[in-house]
């Protein structure tokens, strides 16, 4: 038993010593270049300026100026229709403003992002000529950068009116 005693304590040493010896590279401390931060009170600016455009755009019932505010690949996600992308969006905010959509405003209730998106978050309200509402309701729409240049990417609505009887 004793000859065998110093060839155990040599294959156990050996088992630890290899156990602690992963393939895995060690941890090294470096340093990332954090991501710029989106400038909020800028991106604050920006929204409230895009978003009384729009609702200049809607009184004035140009829905080619709406679709322009849209990439080429964008997608605006309604209640009750499938997606609208790109160039049908133009009909979209066509038909809108052909059932009676005079009047639309918007208040962002919060903004996130990147230097490269801005996702905003908030609450709209469409009125026909006779300032009655259409609509309310809630949004989700996610603006892009491209080329130095921001517009809509993707446009989610949410009514908050219960369904019609």
């Amino acid at each position: 038993m004793r000859t065998h005693f110093p060839f155990f304590i040599t294959a156990v040493t050996c088992i630890a010593l290899l156990s602690c010896n992963s393939n895995e590279p060690a941890e090294v401390n470096t340093v990332k270049a954090a991501e710029p931060a989106l400038d909020k009170q800028w991106a604050g600016s920006f929204l409230d300026s895009m978003n009384s455009k729009f609702s200049k755009q809607v009184s004035a019932g140009d829905s080619v100026a709406l679709a322009s505010l849209y990439w080429p690949d964008a997608e605006l996600l309604l209640d009750n229709s499938d997606v609208v992308k790109g160039k049908d969006i133009v009909h979209a905010w066509g038909a809108a403003i052909r059932m009676g959509l005079k009047e639309m405003t918007f208040s962002t209730t919060d903004i996130t992002g990147s230097p490269a998106f801005i996702i905003e978050t908030g609450k709209y309200e469409m009125k026909d000529g006779k300032r009655s509402i259409l609509d309310q309701g809630k949004y989700v729409v996610v603006w892009e950068k491209r080329n130095g240049e921001w517009k809509l990417y993707r446009d989610i609505g949410c009514t908050s009116l219960p369904p019609a009887k």
